[in-house]
């Protein structure tokens, strides 16, 4: 059965990396990354709230286009309310799909220290978000983040949680693909 799988994290945790590696290996799976799509809206850079604003309806179309077409979606996004989250699923059952959220998490300080640690640095989107965090109270920020995540959780039991371990991507990205299997359902 098709489905959208919300691959959900802290900032820096390794969500993009790792669904870059799920649509790599299986084949006909949109890597919906959002960041990515935010992107190729024009002054995105200059103000990054608007262009947020105009990126959410992009990636419901894209998905549901995907899903309806009868594939599978992964989207790498750090989403802490549940309301959208749920606007996700709404768009996955609309298009005779499902949402799986797996969620992927370190310590609060390990999450803190992968983010400033990230080594796209030349890339734009990062110099960008980097800003942006720094602006709001950079490790503080980040603290908080994880804390909205952590505790959004509490309301989303459907959610699966996977530890993921700096520079272990591979055996995050086996944690992530047993969780998917149809026996982990």
């Amino acid at each position: 059965m098709n489905e959208l799988i919300l691959l959900n994290g802290p900032p820096g945790i390794g969500k993009s990396t790792l669904a870059g590696l799920y649509a790599d290996r299986h084949p006909g799976v949109l890597n919906l990354d959002v960041d990515k799509v935010r992107c190729l809206i024009g002054g995105w850079e200059k103000d990054f709230q608007t262009a947020g604003t105009l990126v959410r309806p992009i990636a419901l179309s894209m998905a549901t286009t995907h899903l309806a077409a009868g594939h599978t979606v992964i989207m790498p996004q750090y989403l802490d309310a549940g309301a959208e989250v749920l606007l996700f699923r709404e768009a996955a059952e609309g298009a005779g799909a499902s949402l799986r959220e797996i969620v992927l998490m370190d310590t609060r300080e390990a999450s803190v220290e992968r983010f400033y640690s990230r080594t796209d640095s030349d890339d734009p989107w990062h110099a960008s978000v980097t800003a942006i965090v720094e602006q709001g109270g950079g490790p503080r920020l980040l603290e908080s983040m994880y804390q909205d995540l952590t505790s959004g959780l509490e309301a989303r039991p459907t959610a699966t949680v996977i530890p993921s371990r700096r520079d272990h991507i591979e055996e995050t990205y086996q944690l992530v693909v047993e969780a998917l299997a149809p026996a982990a359902r």
